[in-house]
């Protein structure tokens, strides 16, 4: 959930892990995946599972090899949001939303997902219930409540939700349970799990550990805290990088700021954590307004930055028809879909990380090496390699023209524009210009 970000930015650990902490092995299928993120309610009219599957072999096409669900529990009806409520709000953490279809039209889901050669990870909400959860029957004590014994809500305006206690080993146990009956049942490929750094990082660890005596998982946290890669998580959001594109956007930054934060992650992360990367999702479209009014005409430029960066690029369901509307996260709305050039660029950029190694995730990617440039406080350069894949990436985040030149021997070469098919050779100094909120992508031939 968006509302914890103020929470809990600052509390990021300036320590790099040593490799000799870490157990995490990611699995060999997401070192060159992006990942989709689905609201199944709002996809579609209908908003069902069923309707949502007829989309998947677009999103082969396009690139997609994780796709994330939002949650798709029942939803707590005591003090509920809204018509229909928060997916966040779960009232049974082992049955789904009859508003999404049936455990059958799930099972359908999971498996088609995996005949497409596509991955699937659910949403898993840890630290708090719904108000009217099971457990509120059948295991009070699975609850922190105050000294009259009520009930306590985590965040001051979750009133429709009430917080976990993981001081209850039974509560730790039960709910390791639950997560294993989606792998072990459904065959799903792992969790993507809200406010991940409310949870104690020690039963995070468990659950991985558990979970990977089924099949090998894929762990995604709402979070940022580099001690969660250690045992538990794959990959933490980069709310840093989304935090800049925005205020660069704006005009209250530049690319100096970038640099910066660059300069500082690699001591923050370890060079096998993943990062997710990405313009919008769930929580900034429906509540801190949607990637063109937060980055306005940059929008087109941020998202392929995404795409080629050091990370794990996502992509929030309706992107690539240029959504441009904030979803309803207590009522139904439906995406507008609509054709966008934004299909066609992350349907070549995808691709082109599934099969160029520079653009891999972590350790069997290529480091991101700047690109110094004569407009450094705009221009934002830099190469990728890995063996004999190579990529060059040239951003103009402002919104002025700008005419530069790079000199670096790591421009030489012969390249083409994969979005244009034009060609280009360099020697080890080049001119350059590009128009406002441009961009220039080149591949080695």
């Amino acid at each position: 959930m968006k509302h914890l970000i103020c929470l809990i930015l600052g509390l990021t650990l300036m320590t790099t892990l040593n490799a000799s902490e870490r157990t995490i092995k990611h699995p060999d299928w997401s070192r060159n995946a992006s990942i989709y993120e689905v609201n199944i309610r709002q996809f579609s009219p209908a908003g069902t599972f069923a309707e949502f599957e007829k989309y998947l072999p677009e999103l082969q096409k396009m690139g997609i090899k994780i796709i994330w669900l939002m949650p798709i529990h029942p939803i707590g009806e005591l003090n509920r949001k809204g018509t229909l409520g928060s997916y966040y709000s779960v009232k049974d953490y082992k049955e789904v939303n009859p508003e999404f279809g049936s455990k059958e039209d799930f099972r359908r889901l999971v498996r088609r997902t995996h005949e497409l050669g596509m991955y699937i990870i659910i949403d898993w909400v840890a630290n708090h219930s719904a108000c009217d959860n099971v457990w509120t029957k059948t295991n009070p004590d699975f609850y922190n409540t105050d000294p009259d014994g009520n009930y306590i809500i985590p965040v001051a305006n979750w009133t429709d939700v009430i917080d976990l206690n993981y001081d209850n080993p039974e509560l730790r146990k039960t709910m390791i349970d639950a997560l294993v009956y989606w792998v072990k049942e459904f065959d799903i490929d792992g969790y993507r799990c809200d406010v991940a750094a409310m949870v104690p990082t020690d039963f995070w660890e468990t659950a991985r550990d558990t979970l990977d005596k089924v099949k090998p998982v894929f762990m995604l946290a709402e979070a940022h805290e580099p001690e969660l890669h250690a045992k538990a998580f794959d990959m933490t959001y980069a709310w840093q990088y989304k935090d800049i594109m925005n205020a660069i956007a704006a005009g209250k930054k530049d690319v100096r700021h970038l640099d910066r934060y660059e300069s500082e992650e690699i001591n923050i992360y370890n060079p096998d954590d993943y990062r997710m990367l990405f313009v919008t999702n769930h929580d900034e479209n429906s509540w801190n307004g949607t990637a063109y009014e937060r980055l306005g005409d940059g929008t087109e430029a941020f998202i392929v930055f995404t795409c080629l960066h050091r990370g794990m690029p996502l992509v929030y369901n309706g992107q690539e028809a240029g959504l441009n509307k904030a979803l309803s996260f207590f009522e139904k709305d439906t995406i507008p879909w609509t054709d966008h050039r934004n299909r066609k660029i992350y349907t070549t950029l995808l691709n082109l990380k599934q099969n160029n190694k520079a653009l891999w995730s972590g350790t069997a990617g290529g480091e991101v090496i700047r690109l110094k440039t004569s407009q450094d406080r705009y221009i934002f350069a830099f190469t990728r390699q890995k063996a004999e894949d190579k990529i060059v990436a040239i951003f103009n985040f402002s919104d002025k023209p700008r005419s530069f030149t790079i000199k670096n021997i790591l421009l030489r070469g012969d390249y083409f524009n994969p979005l244009t098919n034009k060609e280009y050779s360099f020697t080890r100094e080049e001119s350059f210009k590009l128009d406002v909120w441009d961009y220039l992508v080149l591949v080695k031939k």
